[in-house]
């Protein structure tokens, strides 16, 4: 049966602790919908190509782990009209999770990717404005970077590329998803051997280099699937809801 979209929305503001997580995300119910909801889409992105699949597949609902507003709105122009118009005239909720979904310890990004590893000794990893977002552990055994790569390759698809300034075979990883780069330096003070993000910047080339740190990279897109789709899971048994995944993968 339908659950109502107040039963949905509450649950996953404390499951997530939408309100103590500090984020430039706008995190929440973003666009209000109708207010049954019987199927879930989930994406990485809000984006127009999403919110088309989820009206192809029925949806009521959008879980984005990228939400259309970040820091408030000025305007509602543009893109961001073009979407809010889509989202209103086809009555779907578009809810956002960002830092609150890569730091959740049971449904997150990080703590997904961690599992895929099989990590042990998980401890909060990764801090930004007061909330540590991702995780760090040791491999039951020592791994190349390129193991590491594949393994997590093997479990999401897509490319990865290694700066190989490291150890030959790691022991202690570190996992932020996405756009985790920032981490790099908290990777590099506690001695990790592999620090395994989404996508990298220029200047880490050199930081990593001087300070013998292995970087994996298993884009940005890629990294960031596994959370809606375990919190996905989540709601399904939660709530008896069915959840499609809307695939719009990027080129980063």
């Amino acid at each position: 049966m339908p659950v109502d979209r107040t039963a949905i929305v509450s649950y996953l503001n404390e499951l997530l602790n939408i309100a103590g997580i500090e984020d430039r995300s706008c995190n929440g119910l973003q666009v209000q919908g109708t207010e049954k909801i019987s199927c879930i889409g989930l994406a990485v992105d809000a984006c127009l190509s999403a919110y088309e699949k989820a009206v192809e597949h029925h949806c009521q609902m959008v879980l984005a782990h990228h939400g259309l507003i970040w820091g408030g709105l000025t305007g509602i122009t543009g893109a961001v009209y073009r979407q809010v118009k889509y989202l209103v005239d086809n009555g779907l909720n578009l809810y956002g999770a960002h830092l609150p979904l890569d730091a959740h310890p049971e449904y997150g990004n990080n703590i997904v990717l961690a599992r895929m590893l099989n990590l042990i000794d998980v401890k909060p990893f990764g801090l930004y404005r007061n909330t540590a977002i991702g995780f760090e552990g040791a491999l039951p055994r020592p791994l190349s970077s390129e193991a590491i790569g594949k393994t997590i390759q093997a479990a999401i698809g897509g490319k990865f590329s290694i700066l190989p300034f490291g150890k030959p075979e790691n022991k202690r990883v570190a996992v932020v998803s996405g756009g985790g780069t920032d981490a790099m330096d908290e990777a590099i003070d506690k001695r990790i051997d592999c620090f395994l993000t989404g996508e990298g910047v220029h200047a880490n080339h050199h930081k990593a280099l001087e300070s013998r740190l292995n970087v994996v990279y298993c884009g940005h897109y890629e990294t960031e699937t596994v959370g809606v789709k375990a919190l996905g899971r989540h709601l399904e048994k939660q709530f008896e809801v069915k959840t499609v995944f809307l695939d719009v993968p990027t080129l980063v």
